[in-house]
């Protein structure tokens, strides 16, 4: 249950700061670069589920080993190889099968790949660390 919970809480934070990214902050960078592929409008079935799915894997792969050592910077390690490894994995898989994918865009994206992630992660675990005092509530 405390899982579900902390979920519910991460959900609203990684939404507000990747809304703040991709609407204002770099906007223009992506229409920018992207504007050879980008779609007209967002097709938000499949931005949900990415983004439901992609809210849990922080939580499973950062978050919650780092509740369970109690550790700020074990949470930090994960989530920046999380944010890394999946971005940089989605950036160089379009630039090898879209066209004119700029390395500019892989560069960036991935490095805000690493600050979501991280920033999100580090957040949730501040909850996570709030409402769990004691260990043994997050473990099996």
């Amino acid at each position: 249950m405390a899982y579900i919970k902390l979920y519910l809480y991460t959900v609203p934070i990684f939404f507000a700061i990747d809304m703040l990214w991709l609407g204002v902050i770099a906007k223009q960078f992506y229409q920018t670069r992207l504007a050879h592929v980008l779609a007209a409008d967002v097709y938000w079935p499949a931005a949900l589920v990415f983004y439901a799915i992609y809210i849990a894997g922080i939580l499973l792969f950062a978050v919650i080993p780092g509740l369970r050592a109690r550790s700020l910077h074990k949470t930090l390690l994960h989530a920046t190889g999380f944010g890394f490894f999946t971005y940089i994995t989605y950036e160089l898989t379009n630039m090898a099968t879209l066209p004119n994918w700029p390395l500019s865009m892989v560069v960036i994206d991935t490095l805000w790949g690493v600050v979501l992630c991280s920033s999100v992660a580090a957040a949730a675990y501040g909850i996570g660390i709030r409402s769990t005092p004691t260990a043994p509530r997050l473990s099996r």
